[in-house]
């Protein structure tokens, strides 16, 4: 069993920079593939990011590409998430994520543990 715990949301102005953590515990988190997913409120989670459980791959929505970077410490079993150039459109509820599939993951349904979310609000 995995237990997840997101970081670092908070309010922001629309073009500052956040960066968002996950800390793991209780289980091997170098063999996770880890995601970041978001909801806004009344609409659908969707996903953000992922990155292998190597953190030589990683994938992105192309609504954040070239705006957030994943990444991951396997020493300290964190993943990561960069968030620069925000936009008011970014507000959510953002989540973390584990998997133990390799492909795949951009789709929630492939995901095993998840954390309980931290509020990101970006101000116009």
């Amino acid at each position: 069993q995995v237990q997840l715990v997101e970081s670092g949301g908070m309010l922001v102005q629309a073009g500052g920079s956040l960066r968002l953590s996950c800390a793991a515990s209780g289980g091997m988190f170098s063999r996770y593939a880890m995601g970041w997913f978001r909801q806004a409120l009344g609409k659908e989670r969707e996903f953000v990011a992922a990155i292998s459980w190597s953190g030589g791959s990683t994938y992105y929505a192309d609504s954040v590409k070239g705006r957030f970077t994943i990444s991951r410490d396997n020493a300290k079993n964190t993943v990561y998430l960069q968030m620069n150039s925000l936009k008011p459109e970014d507000t959510a509820v953002y989540y973390c994520a584990a998997s133990i599939y390799t492909d795949y993951l951009t789709s929630s349904g492939f995901y095993d543990y998840w954390g309980q979310g931290t509020q990101v609000t970006v101000s116009s």
